[in-house]
């Protein structure tokens, strides 16, 4: 017998709500850090088989837009572009 159990994935919303989805979305972030990227970024991947930790404060956004109005940054590795906008969007500041 083989048993199935299902994933459930943490979206965050606009507000910085948590919902559980059977989907990840779009994007993975870290709660602790308050950053985004790809499902298949490297430091993710590399962080959470280092650390429980990581894996524990996972989260995940439907998109891009939401993961900013959320209040997360993007990933430096996997995002560099994005990175390096937001970074210079900071230093006007």
């Amino acid at each position: 017998m083989c048993e199935i159990v299902a994933l459930t994935y943490t979206l965050i919303d606009r507000n910085g709500q948590r919902t559980p989805s059977a989907t990840p979305g779009e994007l993975g972030g870290n709660a602790r850090s308050k950053l985004y990227g790809r499902l298949d970024c490297r430091s993710a991947l590399a962080a959470i088989a280092r650390a429980d930790i990581y894996a524990r404060t996972r989260v995940f956004f439907a998109d891009e837009e939401t993961a900013i109005a959320a209040g997360y940054r993007p990933c430096a590795r996997c995002l560099p572009l994005a990175y390096r906008a937001w970074k210079a969007r900071q230093s006007e500041n």
